[in-house]
């Protein structure tokens, strides 16, 4: 069988995922507190600076981490059928598990595709912004592993919906918007752009938080839940409130032989830079990624400059797009 590629396809809904979504809320409560949103989206951020949404994020299943209760989506088989259904491959390895929980946002998250997986290179031993600046080079294909996602939702909230692009971003999105409580969505998050739409009071500008702010439940142990940066109570509400979504993931081979080919195919970071260094010196651009400055976000943003991620056909307006 051929290995398998992003799929131009779209995502499958899985309807009443689970028998109890009250497990979730225990799961939310044993693993508070969330942090905010962070990796790529904030290279080198003031974390003390309130300017970051209220979207906060928390691993349940992560490399060697791996939460109590987190098979209740790990090894879910419906999610797993769905996702060998949607590739038509016969391995599916999932890996990772995360929550979102997001409080009031007068703007949309970025519009985005989540970030790539390549044999050998991942967010553990790389810079997200190099496996960004990767994937859209289109240098890397061949040491791209296929990742299926699965976005569940919890609860329906005001606004929440989600854009995605599945005839790709030069095409107009669809939107899931609405009856979206116990409901997965599964397909290629990393091929296919996507984008969560504003949550809350659409009429009034969210307030911002800083790196350091943490949501969880209230302290005085009643049923709210809270969002405290430093020391003050920036935002109070029923965890209904929230806009909830879990997201699952996992690896995709087309069959155990292209799995054990990939496994034995790794990148090495000195392979990354001798790629990017012959494709800029064809462009007859000086160039080069500089492996003893993977620290440097500018050399990062010299080779976005040469390698753009593209921007989506009716995308909203972000939080990180600058105020009018």
């Amino acid at each position: 069988m051929a290995a398998v590629a992003h799929v131009s396809a779209k995502p499958f809904f899985v309807r009443n995922l689970l028998d109890d979504p009250g497990q979730v809320v225990a799961l939310l409560e044993a693993n508070a507190p969330n942090t905010p949103l962070g990796g790529w989206l904030w290279p080198g951020a003031d974390p003390d600076a309130p300017n970051r949404p209220m979207w906060f994020q928390n691993d349940w299943v992560q490399g060697e981490l791996r939460v109590p209760g987190a098979e209740l989506f790990l090894f879910h088989e419906e999610v797993t059928a769905a996702a060998r259904r949607f590739y038509e491959a016969e391995v599916v390895v999932p890996h990772t598990l995360y929550v979102n929980v997001m409080g009031p946002t007068h703007r949309c998250g970025p519009a985005h595709t989540d970030n790539p997986v390549f044999q050998g290179r991942n967010r553990q031993n790389t810079p997200m912004m190099l496996l960004r600046i990767m994937s859209a080079s289109g240098l890397f294909e061949p040491w791209t592993i296929p990742q299926a996602t699965s976005i569940w939702w919890m609860n329906d909230v005001e606004g929440g919906g989600l854009r995605y692009w599945p005839n790709g971003p030069g095409e107009a999105p669809e939107r899931v918007y609405g009856d979206m409580a116990n409901v997965a969505l599964v397909g290629d998050n990393h091929g296919m752009f996507h984008q969560v739409e504003a949550v809350g009071n659409l009429g009034e500008a969210s307030p911002r938080v800083s790196g350091r702010a943490e949501l969880g439940p209230a302290s005085d142990g009643g049923a709210d839940w809270g969002v405290v940066d430093q020391g003050r109570v920036v935002y109070r509400a029923p965890l209904e409130a929230f806009r909830v979504s879990v997201l699952w993931k996992a690896h995709v081979y087309a069959d155990a032989a292209d799995q054990a080919r990939r496994e034995a195919d790794l990148l090495s970071l000195e392979a990354v830079a001798e790629i990017f260094a012959e494709d800029l010196q064809a462009r007859g651009s000086d160039l080069r990624l500089d492996l003893d400055r993977l620290e440097d976000m500018s050399q990062f943003a010299a080779l976005a400059a040469v390698y753009p991620e593209p921007t989506p056909i009716g995308a909203g307006r972000s939080f990180f797009d600058p105020e009018p």
